[in-house]
């Protein structure tokens, strides 16, 4: 069985002698969420690949695999491949992907100077020691060069895991060359600054170190053994980076090593002249935020916003060898499908989306399109992990935790009555009618997703499409056959002539008012102002309708110049949105500095649209106390002790909101069971609001 519209990514392929059930494959990416017992493989971590296996993905690939503990690692992270010990584990893992007629491979990478070095004690490695000034990323540790007894002795730890690996049941592995990692330290000059024959004087003596692996995993496992090699196709924006003609060398030189398939991606640095700012990414989507970078080469494809930003790059070297090319970077089906066809890959790969519905693939297969769960870019499961934390998803509260958030059958049928619009409301709703309940939602607004349309509109669907979100549960409610009352005010009243078996209330939050002289005047437009007004014009027209319209109207509604009290997420991201339309900015909060833009992914979001407001004339100030609105803006104290009035045609409130308690007051004893979730019970995030809603669609 199998979609016309995606015969191409649904056809097998083949990778060496393994055939694929599809040409949509799983990247190895790290998934981030190891329960951690002597670098065994733990439950979670099957029960995931599992699902994904199950869910109908062409190749699973299980990322990553360590090879040299603890010092190509994250101590105490993670599942290795350096002992014989962890064979049986292992084992279980691959045989829970095999039991789904799925191939199974697993990644291998070495941290080199990656390396966390006040983890473990350790200093990290790279092809050379380099200077805090000459490191290609400032917030890396210094590393130590190898010697050519360190260079024999991790080929051989290489070699050694993938024996391990074939001997636990792969059917191959994906060798991690690329991002900042060990083996790329050779193969880039901004790291190789040696002149042995490991060394940056020519390209072959740049690739000997990934050669020999090769060679040495070939001649152990055997040439039917296949490798799938990650390179970076190029490193832009890094003084004497890999470029793509460099980078087609070596994947002429690895496919003549027995390479079964290369895996080309970008690796993108900013600011490449101040290390003080430096930083990469190799997520193309998070390049374009919040703005795409002015003069980029034609082979970084901006024009989608990221998506599909690395695939000329990919194109350039599937041009160049005959094994096939995987590409990747926030690709979808429809784009996957439109560059198998077009020849410029063989394989797509997903992550990001994989996490958000793992059946992505059935569905596709099975021609339910609409049922996919669609991942928003929002990168939670990416800010989770940098804080230490398992990966959370927006949409898939079960990711990491899939048997935990099964969805059983319930045992009683009841009648659940939903009061809101927004994420949690939906979720709940959804999870309930899956379970077998009679389900009916009220919102008092003409369309679903509640403040999310609002969001929407502040955020554009360039970055996070949260209008695809909106109509992913719209067409699950109506499929689940939930009854949708739309421009509904809920009363204590209509409640009690309803008699619902339960009541969940997500209606929302209260919106938080500073206490300042002047805050109910003209010139000021709190959030709840702005918020009424938005969901008043969202009865007419959708987010994408009023975001393109703001333009015309805000000149008259705002001024010139906002000075916009809240300077964390909110804050930050409606300046973004001001500055887009023209306004001047200022920032201001009684945080401090280091707070600003909390709540926002701290490495690919923060720095980077912090800077951007800076590079804009935002001016942010901090730790200030306010005084009062007059005729010419904002007064405060600021932390020096000095008044100072920040000139402004408005002063707009973009604070966090608050728990509406008195919520769940009015409606108590109005129905048996009276639950409050969402933002009416703690205001967070989208991704807890989810949860909240999954957890109490379960409980009901």
């Amino acid at each position: 069985m199998g979609s016309p519209k995606y015969r191409k990514l649904l056809e097998p392929g083949c990778i060496g002698p393994v055939r694929t059930r599809s040409r949509l494959i799983k990247t190895g990416a790290n998934p981030g969420f190891y329960p951690y017992d002597r670098g065994l493989v733990q439950q979670p971590i099957i029960d995931y690949y599992e699902a994904l296996a199950a869910g109908g993905v062409g190749l699973v690939t299980v990322g990553s695999g360590e090879i040299d503990y603890p010092i190509g690692t994250v101590p105490n992270h993670g599942y290795r491949l350096d002992g014989e010990e962890y064979i049986p584990s292992l084992q279980r893992l691959a045989d829970a992907i095999h039991k789904h007629d799925c191939p199974a491979f697993i990644q291998e990478l070495h941290l080199g100077p990656m390396h966390p070095t006040p983890l473990s004690g350790l200093q990290g490695i790279a092809a050379t020691a380099l200077t805090r000034e000459e490191l290609p990323r400032s917030d890396f540790f210094l590393p130590r060069g190898m010697s050519l007894d360190d260079v024999h002795r991790v080929t051989e730890r290489f070699v050694f895991a993938t024996l391990n690996a074939q001997k636990a049941g792969f059917d191959g592995i994906e060798l991690n060359a690329g991002c900042n990692h060990l083996i790329n330290s050779f193969l880039s000059r901004a790291w190789n600054k040696r002149h042995d024959e490991y060394g940056c004087d020519s390209l072959e003596n740049r690739a000997r170190f990934l050669l020999e692996i090769m060679r040495g995993i070939k001649e152990a496992c055997g040439s039917g053994f296949p490798v799938i090699v990650i390179l970076n196709s190029m490193e832009y924006g890094l003084r004497d980076g890999i470029t793509v003609e460099e980078s087609k060398a070596f994947a002429r030189m690895v496919e003549e090593a027995g390479a079964d398939a290369l895996h080309p991606r970008v690796e993108f640095y900013t600011n490449p002249e101040d290390a003080t700012k430096r930083g990469s990414t190799h997520f193309p989507d998070m390049v374009a935020y919040p703005t795409p970078p002015q003069g980029l080469p034609k082979i970084i494809d901006m024009s989608r916003h990221g998506r599909a930003a690395w695939v000329p790059a990919a194109a350039a070297i599937k041009k160049v060898v005959s094994v096939p090319v995987v590409a990747v970077g926030r690709l979808d089906p429809a784009l996957g499908e439109k560059i198998l066809r077009e020849g410029r890959a063989d394989f797509i790969s997903f992550n990001r989306r994989l996490m958000a519905d793992h059946e992505l693939p059935k569905k596709l297969a099975e021609g339910r399109e609409e049922d996919i769960a669609p991942c928003t870019a929002c990168m939670t499961c990416y800010r989770n992990v940098e804080h230490g934390e398992a990966p959370r998803c927006r949409i898939n509260p079960a990711l990491g935790r899939e048997k935990e958030y099964e969805i059983t059958p319930a045992t009683t049928k009841k009648k659940v009555m939903v009061v809101g619009g927004g994420p949690a409301a939906l979720e709940a709703a959804r999870v309930a009618a899956l379970r077998g309940h009679d389900v009916s939602l009220y919102t008092s607004m003409s369309r679903l997703g509640g403040s999310m349309l609002v969001a929407a509109v502040v955020k554009g669907s360039e970055k996070e499409d949260l209008p695809a979100l909106a109509r992913y549960y719209k067409t699950q409610l109506k499929k689940l056959n939930v009854k949708l009352n739309f421009r509904q005010t809920v009363t204590p009243e209509l409640v009690r002539q309803i008699e619902p078996d339960v009541l969940l209330l997500a209606a929302g939050a209260r919106h938080h008012f500073p206490s300042i002289p002047g805050i109910e005047g003209r010139r000021v437009m709190t959030s709840e102002k702005l918020h009424h007004m938005l969901k008043s014009l969202l009865l007419l027209a959708g987010p994408k309708t009023l975001r393109w319209g703001s333009r015309f109207v805000l000149p008259f509604m705002l001024g010139k110049h906002v000075v916009i009290v809240g300077g964390r997420l909110h804050g930050c991201q409606t300046a973004e949105f001001l500055v887009k339309q023209g306004r001047g900015v200022t920032i201001v909060d009684t945080c401090t500095e280091d707070q600003i833009g909390e709540g926002l992914v701290e490495t690919l979001m923060k720095p980077w649209l912090l800077l951007w407001l800076q590079e804009k004339g935002v001016q942010i100030v901090t730790e200030v106390e306010y005084e009062a609105v007059d005729k010419e803006g904002l007064v405060v104290t600021t932390k020096e002790g000095r008044k100072r009035t920040l000139r402004a045609d408005k002063v707009v409130t973009a604070l966090p909101m608050l728990a509406d308690t008195e919520l769940l007051e009015r409606f108590a004893g109005t129905a048996k069971e009276v639950h409050a979730l969402g933002d009416a019970r703690q205001p967070a995030y989208i991704v807890d609001a989810v949860e909240d809603g999954a957890r109490t669609g379960r409980a009901v």
